[in-house]
């Protein structure tokens, strides 16, 4: 996530300054072909192509509001997961005691059985990120070329611990009991079990009478809801924005540049003979306006890519950590996630 008020020049040249190469060549090869090859009979009227770029940037500004959609929905999901991992803390914290049992344990015994419920359910946090953050086949990292070794090199530079995933291995062998740990991380999808085990361990609160019905219910539907977020999350995963519109606006931009020289030096002539020479950095700029267009939709479609647009989910993953040990009045508590040169993962 971004939390810069403001994206520098720099920055936006940074991102996507290269395609100012390409736009600035093409430009350049029909001006001196119109200028210096005579061949003027190879002009666009402006009227058509204006409708062209009209449709395009419709096209273009649907498939934006659908990347935001998809993006604006994933944070909506986390901050579900942050309300129910704290309404999940407090009810164990609250709900499991000695009052309905006979068989009274002790004080520390109970803040044990409590530590252990809420320790996993921050395994879970870390264990769901994990899963979520790899690579799927229509994500950048995942593509040939320029694009896939620029997508690696910004989750190296960006994403804490993220690469190699050294966080969520450290933090699970914290959190988890060792023979839960080494069987967690054998399942195809960790944070599916971690949840399981959550429901087996109520079952025998239940059974101990250190719960009665009515809290066991409760305490079920809290981790029913973490069910449901997962699930959200992962429908957000694993379907992408339909290809046919992600794909299709970056093959009409590209229409649309190439035809954009020949109907911007025919106007700008009107002007004077030397305005074909005034015709190309308009033309320069209103191309590139387009791609950036495409650009912005293009890296916010997909949310859990572990690239600048994404949910900040190691960040949210350590304040809810906190929270929850603060409620087990804990007081050692580790660092919260930093940004990295004005991004926060």
């Amino acid at each position: 996530m971004i939390i810069t008020k403001n994206i520098s020049l720099k920055n936006a040249i940074q991102f996507t300054g290269h395609h100012l190469i390409w736009i600035s060549l093409w430009v350049f090869v029909v001006a001196l072909i119109h200028k210096y090859l005579g061949v003027r009979w190879l002009v666009i009227p402006w009227l058509p192509l204006s409708i062209i770029g009209t449709a395009v940037a419709f096209y273009v500004g649907f498939k934006n509001n659908s990347a935001y959609d998809r993006m604006w929905e994933a944070r909506k999901i986390w901050g579900g997961i942050v309300n129910s991992s704290r309404s999940w803390g407090s009810a164990v914290k609250s709900l499991v005691s000695n009052q309905f049992t006979d068989n009274k344990l002790s004080d520390d015994e109970l803040l044990s059985i409590k530590r252990k419920m809420i320790y996993r359910h921050i395994a879970w946090l870390y264990a769901l990120r994990s899963q979520l953050l790899v690579v799927v086949s229509w994500e950048h990292a995942n593509q040939g070329g320029l694009i896939g070794k620029a997508a690696h090199r910004y989750r190296r530079k960006f994403g804490v611990g993220m690469v190699d995933d050294e966080v969520t291995k450290i933090e699970l062998e914290l959190l988890l009991p060792p023979e839960e740990y080494k069987s967690c991380i054998q399942y195809k999808n960790t944070a599916t079990q971690i949840i399981d085990q959550q429901f087996q361990d109520l079952s025998k609160l239940r059974e101990e009478s250190l719960i009665n019905d009515f809290r066991h219910i409760a305490l079920q539907q809290i981790l029913q809801d973490f069910y449901d977020h997962q699930g959200k999350c992962e429908r957000i995963k694993k379907f992408p924005l339909p290809r046919q519109y992600a794909n299709m606006s970056a093959v009409f931009i590209g229409i649309f540049i190439f035809l954009l020289p020949f109907g911007m030096i025919s106007e700008f002539e009107k002007i004077a003979p030397w305005g074909v020479w005034l015709s190309i950095p308009f033309t320069i700029l209103i191309g590139w306006v387009y791609v950036v267009m495409e650009i912005v939709g293009d890296y916010s479609e997909n949310p859990f890519q572990g690239m600048a647009n994404d949910i900040p989910m190691l960040s949210l993953c350590r304040t809810i950590e906190n929270d929850l040990r603060e409620m087990l009045g804990e007081t050692d508590l580790p660092e919260d996630i930093l940004p990295k040169n004005g991004i926060l993962m």
